[in-house]
C-alpha cells in the first residue's frame, strides 16, 4: 500500500525516536557528564519489535580502552535558541548514540553529539581544550599514553600540531574542531563515517546525517572522503595516513601479506572485547572475516539473514561455515510484509533512491535488527573487500579488460555514499556498532600495491576467471573449498533481496507512469517504475537540494 506523503519537518520513524527517560537520563550538558549507573530502558521500535538496552553504567574517567559511536551534530551562526535547535538535529540521529547526549553552548549556536557505548568503558564523543570542542564519531588507532580517549587524542593533536595533525590519524572517522572564529569539519580517506553540512542565510549547520538539516537548509553536501572543511578557507583535502606495508615479489607472497593485514586487522578491532558477532552473509569476505574473529574469541556468535520466499544461496553457505568453524549461529528469514513495512524507513535512513543501494540497506538493516534482538551492539562486518580486491566483475561482465582498473577506481571512489553507506545506515538504524577489517588503513595501503593479474585472474585450481585472486589464496586454508571458490554474489542479491523487489513495489507505480516521469526534479534519470517509486518517497521527506546525495552503486546506469 503507498504510503501518504509526509511533511518535511515530520519527526523521526517511530522506530528511531528514543524513550524521554533514556534521552534524559544519559545527558551531559556544556561537557558536563552526569555520574553514576543509570537504569536505562532505551526503547528502539521497529514495526512491532521493542528492542531494550540492558542498564549501563557510566563512567565520568577517561580510560585508554574505548568502545563507542556516535552521532555529531552543529549549528552556528545566527541563532538565538541553539541548544533547542540542537536538540532537535540530534533527536534525528539518535539511533546512532542512544545511550547519551552531550551538548555544548558556543558562539552564535551549539554543538553535541549522542553516544553508544559498544564497550565495558564508556566516554563522551565530545572533548574540550581551551576554546576548542572536538567531536568524533569513530575508532583511532594511534598508540597514546594511558587514560587518552580517542577524542581526547585527537584535541591533544588538533592543539599541539593544528590540522598538520590529520595525516596522523590512524582509524575511521568524522570529526568536527569548533573553536571561537572558525569550525572545521574532517573525514578519512575510506570515509565509512558520515558528514554532511549546509550553510544557508549566515547559518552553518553540520551533521552525521542529512535527516538531522532538514528545516535549517535547503541543500546539503556531503563531506567527501580525505577532506576537511573550514568555515573560514572552505573545503580542501589533505594528505592521509599512510602506513607503511611490505612489497611483495611473487604471488604467493601477495597473499601471505595480506593474510597477516587482515588478521592483525581483526584482533585490533576486538582488543576492547565490544565485538560480539560477526554478519556472515555465507560469501567469501565475511566467512574469512569469521574464521579469524573465531581465533580471537572462540565464543563469538554468527548472524545471517534470508529471504523466507526465495532463499538465496548464502544461507546454505552461511550453515556450512558455521558448521565448519563450530560457533553458535542464528538466521532469520525476511518476509514479504518485513520488506514492504520497511522500504519508507529504509529510504529514510539510507537518505538515497538508487534502487541497489536500497536492496542493499534492507538486507543490511534486517541483518542488524537480528544482532540487536540478541542484546549485542557492536558486530565484525565483511564489507570492503570487493571494492578493493576486484569482487564485482563477475556482476558488471560488461568491462573489457582494458577497463577495468578504470572501473575499480571508481567503485573505490563512490563506496563511501554507496556501499558503505548502506552499511552505516543499515547498522546504526538499529543501533548497533558496525567494524569494517578490510577497512582497515593497512589493508587499503596494500590493496592499492595489489596489480588487477591478482585481483581477477586464472586460478590454477578451478581453472576458471576468480575474482577477488588474491584474498581467495590468502585464506583458502581457513575455509571449505565450496565456499573458497564460489563466485562472488552482492549481499542483496545473495539474501534473495533482489529477487523479490520487483514483485514486491510493482503495484506502486505503473509503466505509464514511469514513461511521464522517468528523471527526478533535478533532472537524474531513473532507471525502473520501482526507483520513481523509492524517489517519491525519498522526496516525501527531503527536499530538492538533498538529491545529490544519492549517487549510483552502479557506474554503467
Amino acid at each position: 500500500m503507498p504510503m501518504a506523503s509526509q511533511s518535511h519537518n515530520d519527526q523521526p520513524p517511530a522506530f528511531m525516536k528514543a524513550s524521554r527517560k533514556g534521552l534524559r537520563s544519559g545527558m551531559l550538558y556544556c561537557g558536563e557528564p552526569i555520574a553514576g549507573e543509570l537504569d536505562l530502558e532505551e526503547v528502539v521500535a521497529a514495526k512491532g519489535r521493542l528492542l531494550t538496552r540492558p542498564k549501563c553504567e557510566f563512567r565520568t574517567d577517561s580510560l585508554d580502552k574505548e568502545g563507542f559511536v556516535a552521532g555529531i551534530a552543529g549549528i552556528i551562526g545566527v541563532v538565538d535558541d541553539g541548544v533547542k535547535r540542537l536538540e532537535s538535529m540530534l533527536s534525528h540521529v539518535r539511533h546512532r548514540g542512544p545511550d547519551s547526549m552531550s551538548i555544548e553552548e558556543v558562539d552564535g549556536g551549539a554543538i553535541g553529539c549522542v553516544a553508544s557505548q559498544t564497550s565495558h568503558v564508556a566516554t563522551p564523543a565530545m572533548a574540550k581544550g581551551g576554546e576548542l570542542t572536538v567531536l568524533l564519531d569513530g575508532d583511532i588507532y594511534n598508540p597514546r599514553q594511558d587514560g587518552v580517549t580517542n577524542v581526547e587524542l585527537a584535541r591533544d593533536s588538533y592543539l599541539a600540531d593544528g590540522a598538520d595533525c590529520l595525516s596522523a590519524l590512524d582509524g575511521s572517522f568524522a570529526a568536527a574542531f569548533v573553536g571561537p572564529d572558525e569550525a572545521i569539519l574532517v573525514r578519512d580517506h575510506v570515509g565509512a563515517r558520515p558528514l554532511i553540512y549546509g550553510e544557508q542565510n549566515g547559518l552553518f549547520a553540520f551533521a552525521s546525517e542529512a535527516k538531522a538539516l532538514v528545516g535549517l537548509v535547503d541543500e546539503v553536501h556531503e563531506l567527501s572522503p580525505g577532506h576537511r572543511f573550514s568555515t573560514r578557507e572552505g573545503l580542501q583535502p589533505f594528505n592521509g595516513f599512510e602506513p607503511e606495508v611490505p612489497d611483495y615479489s611473487s604471488p604467493a607472497e601477495a597473499a601471505r601479506i595480506l593474510q597477516d593485514l587482515v588478521r592483525e586487522a581483526v584482533e585490533r578491532y576486538m582488543e576492547d572485547q565490544a565485538v560480539g558477532g560477526v554478519s556472515l552473509s555465507g560469501g567469501l569476505d565475511s566467512s574469512i572475516v569469521a574464521a579469524l574473529a573465531a581465533e580471537v574469541s572462540p565464543d563469538v556468535v554468527l548472524f545471517t539473514t534470508t529471504i523466507k520466499r526465495y532463499p538465496g544461496k548464502d544461507i546454505g553457505f552461511a550453515r556450512q561455515m558455521a558448521e565448519h568453524l563450530g560457533l553458535e549461529h542464528h538466521a532469520y528469514e525476511i518476509s514479504d510484509d518485513d520488506i514492504c513495512q520497511v522500504i519508507p524507513e529504509a529510504i529514510y535512513l539510507l537518505e538515497s533512491f538508487d534502487e541497489d543501494c536500497v536492496s542493499g540497506i534492507i538486507a543490511n538493516y534486517f541483518s542488524s535488527k537480528l544482532i540487536a534482538d540478541h542484546g549485542i551492539n557492536c558486530v565484525l562486518v565483511g564489507e570492503g573487500a570487493d571494492e578493493l580486491f576486484g569482487g564485482y566483475f563477475r556482476e558488471l561482465e560488461a568491462v573489457p579488460d582494458a577497463e577495468k582498473e578504470s572501473v575499480a577506481r571508481k567503485l573505490v571512489e563512490i563506496a563511501y555514499n554507496t556501499a558503505l553507506r548502506r552499511l552505516d545506515r543499515g547498522w546504526l538504524g538499529n543501533s548497533v556498532n558496525y567494524r569494517a577489517p578490510y577497512l582497515d588503513p593497512r589493508v587499503v595501503a596494500f590493496s592499492e600495491k595489489v596489480t588487477m593479474d591478482l585481483q581477477v585472474r586464472i586460478d590454477d585450481q578451478t581453472g576458471r576467471e576468480m575474482e577477488k585472486w588474491v584474498l581467495r589464496e590468502a585464506f583458502r586454508d581457513l575455509l571449505p573449498p565450496e565456499i573458497a571458490e564460489r563466485p562472488k554474489l552482492r549481499f542483496a542479491g545473495g539474501t534473495g533481496v533482489d529477487d523479490l523487489m520487483d514483485e514486491l513495489t510493482a503495484d506502486r507505480l505503473s509503466s505509464s507512469e514511469f514513461a511521464a516521469e522517468h528523471t527526478t526534479e533535478a533532472g537524474l534519470a531513473l532507471n525502473s517504475p520501482k526507483e520513481l517509486y523509492y524517489y517519491r518517497l525519498f522526496r516525501d521527506r527531503f527536499p530538492l537540494g538533498y538529491e545529490g546525495l544519492t549517487v549510483r552503486w552502479d557506474p554503467f546506469k
